[in-house]
């Protein structure tokens, strides 16, 4: 069988590397593809090393863009690719552009897909990465479904007989990566190292582009009692500059992203985390650190209902929401037990690996 991996943001090449791991250990044929959606070196390159993934067979080098310009920009690549490659299944992680582009793409030439991370639905139509998951979840053949809450989402969209139950695959990785680190002095800036820090990231539109917004979030979180080390993605750097913000203001302390294994070990010495992210808040969950989520809702609402993981639209509310954090031990795991890889494989593998299409 030969898979074609499309991937292109951080929380992707963490999806990629127990997939890779686990087609290379049964033999199949991979190709991965990276967009360029993420094109800074610590957003990108620097993860397929850490996490010891093979290096992209394809670059599309789309850079930033608008969403119609950038998933354009894919969408006119992909067509060469698929056409060199051959792949039987197309396989794509989450809900990027370089997700509904891969999708489509695929689509249009007569190509199986397979959507991992399928079901995952936050209700608010004014996040591109809405419309991005559910389009891909009705374009694909088969969609790979993280948890309960997301097959019962896909059953009530009329797809249960294409979807399966495999357990998230960012479980898989991190437990991995977290087993790797554990020990590990964490890499934090030296005025970290010997007291009680958070780390918090922002990266999502809704909390950027708005500069009344984002200077209130900036605020809210400089004036913690404890440093907060904000991990700064390109596009908050930008929006920041853009807008005269001055980011290292209160108790923030101002760092470039982390690669995936440093960001495992600091979130792991801290007290606590404030995000955006999709990702980072489920792993926070996972590493058993209370988190603030800097949204009105969350796809992953296990890590709410558990009571460690508080949404905090408000940029007034986020203090409070922080300081009153204190959940209650568990050993719930509704994200799978660190085999979601496998699960997701033999699921390809048992809907067919022919080059045959079903459409």
């Amino acid at each position: 069988m030969k898979v074609l991996s499309v991937v292109g943001a951080r929380p992707q090449f963490v999806k990629l590397a127990p997939i890779a791991a686990e087609l290379e250990r049964r033999g199949d044929e991979h190709v991965i593809v990276h967009t360029g959606q993420h094109y800074d070196v610590n957003m990108s390159d620097v993860f397929f090393s850490d996490l010891g993934i093979a290096a992209p067979d394809d670059h599309l080098a789309v850079g930033s863009d608008t969403h119609g310009r950038q998933t354009g920009a894919m969408l006119a690549a992909m067509d060469e690719v698929l056409e060199r490659h051959q792949p039987d299944w197309v396989l794509v992680y989450g809900d990027t552009n370089s997700t509904i582009a891969g999708a489509l793409a695929a689509v249009k030439s007569h190509i199986r897909v397979a959507h991992l991370e399928a079901g995952l639905r936050s209700f608010n139509r004014r996040m591109p990465e809405e419309h991005n998951r559910v389009m891909t979840d009705h374009a694909a053949d088969l969609c790979l479904a993280p948890t309960e809450v997301a097959m019962a989402h896909l059953r009530e969209e009329g797809l249960s007989d294409r979807s399966v139950l495999v357990g998230d695959v960012m479980t898989d990785v991190l437990y991995q990566v977290r087993d790797r680190v554990v020990g590990e002095e964490p890499a934090v800036p030296a005025q970290l190292a010997s007291e009680p820090f958070r780390v918090a990231t922002l990266h999502r539109a809704e909390n950027t582009d708005d500069p009344h917004r984002l200077a209130a979030i900036i605020k809210a979180l400089g004036s913690l009692p404890e440093p907060t080390l904000l991990l700064a993605h390109p596009r908050l750097r930008a929006r920041a500059a853009e807008q005269g913000l001055d980011l290292a203001v209160g108790s923030l302390v101002v760092s470039d992203p982390l690669a995936y294994p440093q960001l495992v070990s600091a979130v792991m010495a801290s007290i606590g985390v404030v995000t955006d992210s999709g990702g980072l808040q489920k792993e926070a969950f996972l590493l058993r650190v209370p988190c603030v989520t800097v949204r009105s809702e969350t796809e992953w609402t296990e890590t709410v209902d558990l009571g460690w993981n508080v949404l905090a639209e408000d940029p007034a509310q986020l203090p409070e929401a922080v300081l009153s954090l204190d959940p209650h031990a568990t050993t719930a795991a509704p994200y799978g037990d660190g085999h979601a890889a496998r699960r997701a494989i033999e699921a390809i593998l048992a809907h067919g690996g022919s080059r045959a299409c079903s459409r």
